[in-house]
């Protein structure tokens, strides 16, 4: 009798445990046929930055909802919470590889940032998966795309007339295939830029030659090598020509960022210089946040409001000041010092766009510019003793030029860029007086007793040494 009660309670303990088993087991082993994989690496002086805009990518394609797996091909010294941070909190899947060595990093035209480039063949080594849509990081997702999963062997768009990009394509991925190209990495296959894009390119040359993708209607896969539409890989250029997206050929999916690349969407500064940047930065604030960099930004505002307040109560009256006697000998001291002076002017407009960090949202990181370039001219004022005024000429013209470029209602591209210049053209004047006044406020305070003082020149009456 025992016996059976153990033996109904041992069966009843394992009956009742079995439907959370089998639920762990499938979620710890679900995955998808297909997957959008994306690569990191370190090594370039930008690695935070495509940190941050790897997440959003992948946070971004899970909200919209993409029935495949997010893949992350990561080289072995990427940041072990990095890592962490993309499995546990963004729900990607990591390959960890090892770098390819780069056969052209020698090559006149080679781009240094574009060295571990050639990772990004490691996607047809994903051989689980039946397609793979391989993505740079400045991709911006408008909606689902997972259409892309019924193209053939090889696809992707032509954003200039004669070369496809490879900032999104679709491949089959084949260990044939990859072992392949790696062969041809290793024999020097012709390469116009050293990067992943002239050797991919290199390896399919017909690809302007063949038909258009349209996905079945049937859900079928695809056959061959197919042109993606333009709409999966719209230029951020073709928007700022109009303002608005025109792009007839298939949907408008996908905005890429190809440009400068310090233009990227993801720097604080990149916006209202380029329109779109707000978007890429909306899609951040709704994912991963900016909760890593709120920090330094309340550290950066605090140190800067207590140094505007210091300067302020520490600001030394001119009428202390008694003038000096001309003496040719301090000419040289002079010049020099008016040169010093005009360098820690501009040093007050550039210091902030340096330690602000770079992926901030725009809005708060141009608050914080305007913080830290008054709070860098406060202490020039003070230091020269400087007419404020004509300091901060050019901060208010920074501020308008800004307020020109985010007005909203332009009609087209060309409209806001000769606003622009018309705002550059009237305020140069200004600039330039700004710039004589604040010469004119040097000469002026070299001529009083504030710098290289000379007390046996200065005889100020009995009354004024009893005031002071």
């Amino acid at each position: 009798m025992g016996y059976n009660a153990k033996s109904l309670i041992k069966w009843f303990v394992i009956f009742s445990l079995t439907p959370y088993y089998i639920e762990a087991t499938s979620l710890s082993t679900e995955r998808y046929k297909n997957a959008y994989a994306t690569m990191m690496y370190v090594g370039t002086p930008r690695d935070y930055e495509f940190y941050v805009a790897v997440r959003v990518l992948i946070k971004s394609l899970s909200k919209l909802n993409v029935q495949a797996d997010l893949v992350v091909i990561a080289s072995l010294d990427v940041p072990l919470p990095w890592i962490r941070a993309l499995e546990e909190e963004d729900g990607a899947k990591v390959l960890k590889v090892s770098n390819l060595d780069n056969p052209y990093k020698h090559q006149d035209n080679f781009d240094k940032r574009f060295k571990l480039s050639l990772n990004k063949l490691y996607a047809w080594s994903l051989v689980d998966y039946d397609r793979v849509v391989m993505l740079d990081a400045d991709n911006l997702f408008l909606q689902n795309t997972d259409e892309l999963f019924q193209c053939g062997q090889f696809c992707a768009t032509f954003i200039n007339p004669c070369v496809f990009h490879t900032g999104l394509f679709v491949l089959q991925p084949s260990t044939v295939v990859f072992n392949d190209m790696v062969n041809e990495l290793r024999n020097g296959r012709e390469n116009p830029d050293g990067a992943d894009q002239g050797f991919i390119a290199s390896y399919f040359p017909d690809l302007l030659d063949k038909p258009l993708f349209h996905p079945p209607s049937n859900g079928t896969k695809l056959e061959g090598t197919y042109r993606l539409p333009l709409g999966y890989q719209m230029d951020a250029s073709y928007y700022y020509l109009k303002l608005r997206w025109s792009i007839p050929c298939g949907p408008n999916s996908v905005i890429t960022f190809p440009g400068a690349p310090w233009l990227k969407p993801w720097y604080w500064w990149s916006w209202p210089v380029l329109p779109l940047g707000i978007q890429w930065h909306e899609q951040r604030r709704q994912t991963i946040g900016y909760a890593s960099e709120m920090a330094v930004v309340f550290i950066q505002s605090a140190i800067y409001i207590g140094i505007i307040a210091m300067m302020r109560l520490a600001r030394p009256s001119l009428s202390k000041l008694c003038f000096r006697r001309s003496d040719k000998s301090m000419n040289l001291a002079h010049n020099s010092l008016k040169l010093v002076a005009l360098w820690c002017i501009l040093a007050a407009y550039v210091t902030p766009y340096f330690i602000i960090p770079h992926t901030i949202h725009p809005l708060l990181g141009w608050i914080l510019y305007f913080l830290g370039s008054f709070t860098f001219c406060s202490i020039a004022i003070n230091v020269f003793l400087l007419p404020m005024l004509p300091v901060l000429i050019p901060w208010l013209g920074i501020l308008g030029v800004l307020m020109v470029m985010a007005f909203p209602w332009y009609p087209d591209g060309i409209v806001r860029a000769m606003s622009v210049f018309l705002y550059a053209f009237c305020a140069a004047p200004f600039l330039w007086m700004s710039l004589v006044r604040i010469v004119a406020g040097l000469q002026l305070s070299l001529r009083r007793e504030t710098f290289l003082p000379r007390f046996a020149e200065c005889y100020p009456h009995s009354w004024f040494n009893k005031l002071f």
